[in-house]
């Protein structure tokens, strides 16, 4: 079903809301005034759009990427899990309180939960699983390569 107009527009952004994005998304920590000389606007301009994109939802946080392997994570592992019946509200609780767990997404489909964990060790793995084993089944699979890396959804720019 297409959107209503008032609210299309409403979730798309301008050509230079988009550079203000792709500057960001390259390095948050920018400053305002180096940030406004990269999209040709003022200081006070970008200010305004940036408070407008936080005010819409747009730009949620400014953020951090951490190397996990810098932290002694050599291993990333998907897990698919699909709770026992009656424990949905366990495995997710239990989801929660692993802090190996670095994302999780609840989905529809046989499974309920994929998760992102980040390990030192398959024994550590095993362990981890081992919590969840009782209420659920886990499919598990090691990442070898993460060909593309977390990115914003493509901008519907309007212009």
């Amino acid at each position: 079903m297409p959107q209503p107009i008032a609210e299309e527009k409403m979730n798309a952004i301008d050509a230079l809301d988009k550079r203000i994005l792709d500057v960001l998304l390259t390095d948050s920590r920018i400053s305002l005034k180096q940030l406004a000389e990269q999209v040709g606007l003022s200081s006070p301009s970008v200010s305004e759009r940036l408070r407008r994109l936080e005010e819409r939802g747009v730009i949620r946080n400014y953020t951090v990427d951490i190397d996990p392997t810098a932290l002694g994570y050599t291993l990333q592992a998907i897990v698919r899990v699909r709770p026992m019946p009656g424990k949905l509200h366990i495995v997710q609780q239990l989801i929660e309180e692993i802090p190996e767990i670095g994302e999780c997404d609840k989905v529809t489909g046989e499974d309920c939960f994929i998760a992102r964990l980040y390990v030192r060790s398959i024994d550590q793995l095993d362990e981890i699983l081992d919590r969840v084993a009782y209420h659920a089944e886990t499919n598990t699979a090691i990442v070898k390569a993460q060909t593309v890396k977390r990115r914003a959804p493509p901008f519907a720019a309007v212009d």
